[in-house]
């Protein structure tokens, strides 16, 4: 028995039912559990009482720091390769470097988003500003009234109409809003990329047996969206497929989460 874990959310609720049905047609018995939080996750992982994790970038960075035997990222989302931060600005904006930002106004995603928080943070002290001291004003979405649902297209709308010269989004975000058409009706650019960085994973157990390791991969590998059920799980993650994992990419993460006192 393949024992899964993953944080409380309603879409994990549905997508591990979907796993669930899908690994056993590749004759992979799963049973899997939720979490109040990814810490709790963590916990249980670290002590042995789970074999799969699907991670954040935060919590595989965490877990692979707590174990003494490497952990493997067995498969990840097609979007979570090459992630990527980028920090927007109006249209019309004379900002064209970070080093433009002092004394600007900028807004963060959430606190607990790495992409829009956590990162953006980081870099702006490794250029050489203090968030706190040299912007005029930072604001984190938890602090703001939004009418929006995503803290990503609250600082879009946000920067778009003025009220924060400058802020943090994920390309992924800009990519789904070009996507849906509603990012033409925001004025902005992006004026700085981070370099390309991996996100959220399924991590297993390092010492997982190999040919079981295998199996799990080829099941994620296989779910191409053929049946109403892989549909619903490609649906519910929000990508078009499943891919290899990768052991490298998580390198500004863990240096932004150590710089914050996170780990």
């Amino acid at each position: 028995m393949v024992r899964l874990g993953g944080s409380a959310t309603a879409s994990h609720f549905d997508v591990f039912q979907g796993l669930e049905e899908l690994f056993r047609r590749r004759g992979i018995a799963l049973d899997w559990v939720l979490y109040s939080d990814y810490d709790a996750m963590v916990d249980a992982f670290v002590k042995g009482d789970i074999d799969l994790a699907w991670n954040g970038p935060l919590g595989y960075v965490k877990i692979k720091r707590l174990l003494e035997m490497p952990c493997r990222v067995i498969a990840m989302r097609d979007v979570d390769i090459d992630f990527v931060t980028q920090f927007i600005t109006g249209s019309e904006s004379d900002i064209m470097t970070v080093e433009d930002l002092l004394g600007k106004r900028f807004a963060f995603g959430s606190r607990s988003s790495e992409q829009a928080g956590l990162v953006p943070y980081y870099v702006l002290k490794q250029s050489g500003l203090n968030p706190d001291k040299d912007l005029s004003a930072i604001s984190f979405y938890e602090e703001r009234q939004s009418r929006s649902g995503s803290d990503e297209r609250d600082v879009v709308e946000r920067v778009a109409s003025g009220e924060f010269d400058a802020g943090a989004v994920s390309r992924r975000t800009l990519d789904m809003m070009a996507e849906d058409g509603s990012l033409s009706e925001y004025p902005v650019r992006a004026f700085w990329a981070s370099p390309a960085y991996s996100h959220c994973c399924f991590t297993a157990q390092g010492d997982m047996d190999s040919q079981l390791a295998a199996q799990i991969e080829a099941a994620f590998l296989s779910i191409t969206g053929t049946d109403e059920v892989e549909r619903a799980v490609l649906e519910g993650e929000a990508c078009d497929s499943f891919v290899a994992g990768v052991e490298e990419g998580w390198e500004i993460i863990e240096d932004a989460a150590v710089a914050e006192g996170l780990v």
